[in-house]
């Protein structure tokens, strides 16, 4: 009995594409035959992948998205298909895409469930350098038809970036702890694009030479950073304003007593796109030397 249940089981998960199949065979069809090559419906299954489409002007393309695609506001009122680590496929068939895009989050057994059924797929990774945010901005376009836009708009944002770094050249370094977790503490490693935030705004990573980032509060407290910028998920529900408290209560922690304790939004700093990097790293610069001022409104 228990061999034949074992059986059962296994059929019907072995059925399981073949069924999508047969059910939504005319819906494949009618995806694969759109002209020029160029995706019209558009699944995106990261939220910095969803800003970037409505950055290049093809919000109207896109059909679903996740539950953690909020920006711009009109990504809010997309068909939702699930969480970024949990998709609904069989919603994701029934919207008819052309193509869906997945980041490195996306679980592999839902992309070789994609592969299955016939649904194109392009991969976009984690980023780790103001670079290959660009470069990957430009490939999505080129996916998408839009690599000339693409290509102006990483000018635009890598002008905003020279002139930022320009203007802080000559000022002091500052040192910057710039937290990305709270439980475990986290800190901005060297690798990575949120270090290019420090570096390009005239600041020292406290945590440059660590392997690790994760860290205690006594090593931040030994460390004596000049600035604390908090920048954790769940910032919109009081835990960075928590983070911020934890820190206040030293009191002859430099950054506290000069009162240089910040909460940024985690959405903007951990995934941005072009010109949310060159808006960040105004702020971000601005906080590191006050002096400087806020010149400009980055868009």
């Amino acid at each position: 009995m228990k061999k034949y249940i074992d059986f059962k089981r296994n059929l019907q998960r072995c059925s399981l594409v073949p069924l999508l199949l047969l059910l939504f065979l005319p819906t494949l069809i009618w995806a694969s035959e759109q002209p020029d090559g160029v995706p019209y419906r558009v699944v995106s299954l990261s939220p910095v992948i969803t800003e970037n489409l409505f950055l290049l002007g093809l919000g109207e393309q896109l059909v679903g998205n996740t539950t953690y695609c909020n920006r711009p506001a009109a990504a809010q009122k997309i068909a939702k298909v699930g969480s970024v680590m949990e998709i609904n496929i069989e919603k994701i068939v029934r919207l008819r895409p052309d193509l869906i895009l997945v980041s490195n989050l996306t679980p592999l057994s839902y992309v070789e469930q994609f592969n299955k059924l016939g649904l194109r797929t392009e991969y976009f990774p984690q980023t780790t350098s103001f670079a290959e945010i660009c470069d990957q901005f430009v490939g999505l376009g080129r996916v998408l038809g839009r690599e000339k836009e693409a290509q102006e708009i990483v000018r635009t944002a890598q002008e905003q970036v020279d002139e930022i770094h320009a203007q802080v050249q000559t000022l002091p370094k500052q040192r910057v702890f710039l937290q990305v977790g709270a439980d475990p503490l986290f800190s901005s490693m060297k690798d990575s694009f949120t270090n290019e935030y420090i570096l390009f705004g005239g600041g020292e990573n406290i945590a440059e030479g660590m392997r690790f980032g994760s860290l205690s509060t006594e090593h931040v407290l030994a460390l004596a950073p000049d600035v604390i910028i908090i920048a954790v998920m769940g910032s919109e529900s009081g835990v960075g304003a928590q983070e911020k408290k934890k820190w206040e209560r030293y009191t002859t922690l430099k950054a506290v007593k000069a009162g240089r304790v910040h909460v940024l939004d985690a959405d903007d700093v951990c995934s941005p796109s072009p010109l949310t990097f060159a808006r960040v790293l105004e702020t971000m610069a601005y906080l590191i030397h006050p002096e400087m001022g806020m010149k400009s409104s980055r868009p």
